[in-house]
């Protein structure tokens, strides 16, 4: 059992599973960011995600009261994590920490597997440019950077904004150039765009807080709502 903070980086945590001699962390060491977001997303890659190894989690609420709980405390899904009997874990409570459960096994092992797996994100993914991570959740039987790129995508840019040449599920801020405008009128030229040609909803994995959409075009019917 290892217990974390929120604000610890996922690939710390999967050092230190293998350094432990535990194995199952490996693929957070490719997760950008904090286990707060991990937890709130439900964040994963390479068949893993995050919920798949929590056993509790402690939260906050507005009020300051810790709490402490267990996976059945939440609806959880692919990307998805929300308390039961709540819209969406964040309006009331937040994470500060979780205490997950690894396998013991092979340290030497693990700590190869986590090379391999940022060998390959560096080869496929636009880490040399400013970028939060991947936009859109995979569909069903498919994958966002596909259809994007079949939508003829690859390489578009807003303002200071382009999806990726490397990865069209990126967008990238090429001499941060761009607004916030830019990046939320390029997802919603992407959304739109897979979803005229192929009848596609792709649904934002990042959320973007704070004032609505000042440049972006409007969304066709059936896709708005998607952002939180």
């Amino acid at each position: 059992m290892v217990r974390a903070s929120a604000g610890a980086a996922c690939p710390k945590l999967a050092r230190l599973a293998a350094l432990n001699h535990l194995e199952g962390a490996e693929f957070l060491a490719g997760v950008p960011g904090t286990l707060g977001g991990a937890l709130a997303m439900n964040a994963g890659c390479h068949g893993s995600q995050t919920w798949d190894f929590v056993r509790s989690v402690t939260t906050i609420d507005r009020a300051g009261l810790l709490r402490e709980r267990v996976p059945a405390d939440f609806e959880i899904a692919y990307r998805h994590v929300a308390l039961r009997g709540d819209t969406l874990l964040g309006s009331d409570e937040w994470f500060v920490g979780a205490s997950f459960a690894f396998t013991p096994g092979d340290g030497a092992r693990a700590r190869q597997r986590i090379r391999e797996l940022l060998a390959q994100r560096i080869a496929t993914q636009p880490l040399g440019l400013p970028n939060a991570g991947s936009v859109f959740r995979n569909p069903d039987g498919d994958h966002a950077a596909r259809l994007i790129e079949a939508a003829g995508l690859k390489g578009h840019s807003i303002g200071g904004a382009r999806l990726s040449e490397k990865h069209a599920n990126f967008i990238v801020n090429p001499g941060a150039r761009a607004s916030a405008a830019d990046i939320e009128a390029l997802i919603e030229h992407a959304r739109n765009a897979v979803w005229l040609k192929f009848g596609v909803e792709l649904v934002p994995e990042v959320r973007i807080v704070g004032e609505a959409m000042s440049q972006a075009a409007p969304a066709p019917m059936g896709l708005r709502g998607g952002l939180a």
